[in-house]
């Protein structure tokens, strides 16, 4: 997998991005990694990831 980043503007609710800010400081991420993982994570449980070709997570 390309470890290429794309910028991409996101439109969330005020409480769930808060929620996802104390989430993240919490386990000491930026807010940005703390989607991602979320994302990854949820995908990956959704079996949506190729196998074998995602970063373990952290």
């Amino acid at each position: 997998m390309s470890d290429a980043k794309k910028a991409y503007p996101l439109r969330i609710n005020t409480e769930v991005l808060n929620a996802m800010q104390r989430w993240s400081n919490d386990e000491l991420r930026s807010l940005n990694a703390q989607i991602e993982y979320v994302l990854r994570e949820a995908l990956r449980q959704a079996g949506r990831l190729p196998r074998n070709k995602h970063k373990p997570l952290a």
